[in-house]
């Protein structure tokens, strides 16, 4: 064999490795392109249990609140009643005074 046919041989198998690791290449591109485009699977939302306790205490907080909020509605009113009374008085006195009664 000669040294011609012994290079053209070698310069046939490079050829021949180089066009493999193109492919190989390409086909770790595709599957890195593939990989990038796939959705993330996300974890499954977990439902919370119903936890009575916590709306107990919402309920309570909500009804405790209302009851001062009237207890507060019914004193102002009361003062009210009690102030225009008061004044209504005070004024009758005035209209006495100046009168001279």
């Amino acid at each position: 064999m000669s040294d011609l046919e012994k290079a053209a041989r070698d310069a046939v198998e490079a050829a021949d490795n180089t066009e493999l690791t193109r492919q190989i290449a390409a086909i770790l591109a595709a599957q890195q392109l593939l990989a990038q485009q796939q959705p993330q699977q996300s974890a499954p939302v977990q439902r919370q249990e119903f936890n009575a306790t916590k709306w107990l205490v919402i309920g309570g907080v909500v009804v405790s609140v209302g009851l001062v909020a009237s207890v507060f509605a019914v004193a102002l009113a009361i003062g009210a009643t009690c102030a225009t009374a008061c004044l209504l008085i005070l004024r009758g006195l005035w209209a006495d005074f100046q009168k001279g009664k």
